[in-house]
């Protein structure tokens, strides 16, 4: 199984990216997928996941109305599009591949792509 994290890198305060994470190994329709984050000195945060559909969707209260979770069944790839960006979402984004959308249980976790916002 591997879940890879790309579309990282370094932008201003307010500014966008968008996070891709590509699946194989897995059967990527069944499964649910989180994304996830882990800054220098800290625990890893739960950011955001969406079920095997796309037809249900679970967000962190820190990035509610900010960042928003899709996928493409077809291409294997979930995404993470991220808006008006802080300095506090600087991190290692990685996702993960479970059962259900949840904030920690998940089966699978891929390697991170770094997101570094400037004040």
């Amino acid at each position: 199984v591997q879940l890879q994290a790309s579309g990282g890198g370094l932008v201003q305060a307010g500014g966008s990216l968008r996070l891709s994470c590509a699946a194989s190994g897995i059967t990527f329709s069944s499964y649910a997928m989180g994304w996830f984050r882990q800054a220098p000195g800290k625990e890893r945060e739960f950011v955001a996941a969406i079920s095997w559909s796309g037809g249900s969707t679970l967000y962190a209260d820190s990035v509610k109305g900010r960042f928003t979770i899709s996928r493409d069944n077809v291409k294997s790839t979930v995404y993470l599009q991220m808006n008006s960006l802080k300095p506090e979402d600087t991190a290692v984004y990685f996702c993960a591949a479970g059962f259900t959308p949840n904030t920690h249980e998940y089966d699978y976790w891929g390697q991170g792509t770094q997101v570094t916002v400037s004040s």
